[in-house]
């Protein structure tokens, strides 16, 4: 593939983030979408009429990504399902020759995030996680004004993200499907259990499907610490407290209020999520460096150092728009040049944000202190290494 080929994409999984995705990968030069792919109808034909609308052709629907992954048409695919499903999609599709933008987080278990690195390594495919971060301007110029030093030894970095989507007053009751839903497709690995829309529409809510704010904001906040500080290992030890303290009567599994400490080498992240929508320096959702000369804040929209007296200067820097369809475009290009070396987020990277929060919720479901050991995959804890993967539904296997 050369610089100037047109990549053909698919879309699995069409309903949100997904949709964000092909809309933004859209946005760049030399490509071109080919086919939709949902397991509810109703989605599928209204992304489709979008699609034609956008984009003036009308791409091929299914409802059964196996399928897709059958087209020789296909270059690449963008999964854009719920978590449970990230792994086995991305894991057949490496296997069918596609590159792969997934979404995070890269997948719903310590097990199936190195299942996917195993996966992109055997079948040397071009594998980027959607945590667009890491093409944003403005964090990269965070990312190297921490490397230049001038914060002195950084020795903790606190990490929050306080929404109120974690809180289900009410369960919807068990009810036959909709009609336009392929629902034993929807759940496909995860455990049988009665159609529910609650379960359904807020799946992040539900531990077969999904780790709360852990794994969803987690995967992009932690990913600016882990990033910043050249945190390329699992932590040291993991601790943990996590509860409904917000909602005593919350019918969400996960947490609406969780609190985590990640011990490394020489510093600590602390990672903490309420659902108030409130948070320190006024921002819902942000981090903080703290350092020897001073403290830089910073959340999505800008960076702010902080002095400690006059060890440095004040500075603020404000994000510019655009860094999705940057990210995207780095897929692309990398793609075209085959330079693994090259992606923004590779699915390594990827998993590792990922494994930082599912250690976090585990070492809260379990409420024990965790030493992971990465290279033998386990914790020497039996409660623990239970979670560290979860047993697939037949048919499905993990790879």
């Amino acid at each position: 593939m050369t610089a100037n080929d047109t990549i053909n994409v698919a879309l699995i999984g069409c309903r949100n983030m997904g949709w964000a995705d092909l809309c933004a990968m859209m946005q760049n030069p030399g490509v071109r979408l080919v086919a939709l792919c949902d397991v509810d109808k109703e989605v599928l034909d209204r992304r489709t009429a979008d699609a034609e609308k956008n984009w003036g052709s009308r791409p091929q629907q299914y409802g059964d990504y196996r399928q897709v992954l059958e087209s020789k048409d296909i270059d690449a695919v963008i999964i854009g399902t719920p978590d449970h499903w990230h792994c086995k999609i991305m894991t057949d599709a490496c296997a069918a020759g596609k590159d792969v933008y997934v979404e995070k987080p890269a997948a719903n278990s310590i097990g199936e995030c190195d299942a996917m690195v195993a996966a992109q390594q055997r079948y040397s495919r071009i594998v980027q996680v959607g945590q667009q971060k890491h093409s944003a301007e403005h964090w990269k110029q965070l990312h190297d004004f921490i490397a230049s030093g001038q914060l002195g030894r950084i020795a903790r970095v606190n990490v929050w993200a306080n929404f109120t989507y974690v809180v289900l007053h009410e369960l919807a009751p068990d009810t036959e499907p909709p009609a336009t839903l392929d629902y034993d497709m929807w759940l496909g690995p995860a455990p049988q259990r009665p159609y529910s829309q609650t379960r359904n529409r807020s799946w992040r809510c539900f531990w077969d499907y999904g780790g709360g704010l852990m794994t969803d904001m987690g995967p992009h906040l932690l990913d600016m610490a882990l990033w910043h500080m050249n945190v390329t290992k699992t932590p040291q030890k993991v601790s943990a407290v996590g509860g409904n303290f917000v909602a005593p009567d919350n019918k969400a599994e996960t947490f609406d209020t969780l609190s985590v400490l990640f011990e490394l080498d020489d510093f600590s992240i602390q990672w903490n999520n309420t659902a108030i929508a409130s948070g320190p320096y006024g921002s819902v959702n942000g981090l903080e460096f703290v350092g020897q000369n001073g403290t830089v804040v910073t959340n999505y929209d800008w960076w702010e150092v902080l002095p400690l007296g006059n060890r440095m200067e004040a500075k603020k820097v404000t994000a510019t728009p655009g860094e999705h369809v940057v990210h995207t475009g780095n897929f692309l290009d990398c793609v075209r040049s085959r330079r693994v070396d090259l992606l923004a987020c590779p699915i390594t990277h990827g998993a590792l944000c990922a494994k930082f929060a599912h250690l976090g919720n585990i070492a809260a479901r379990t409420g024990h202190v965790l030493r992971y050991d990465d290279n033998k995959k386990t914790f020497h804890d039996k409660a623990a290494d239970k979670l560290l993967t979860r047993p697939y539904r037949k048919p499905w296997k993990l790879f």
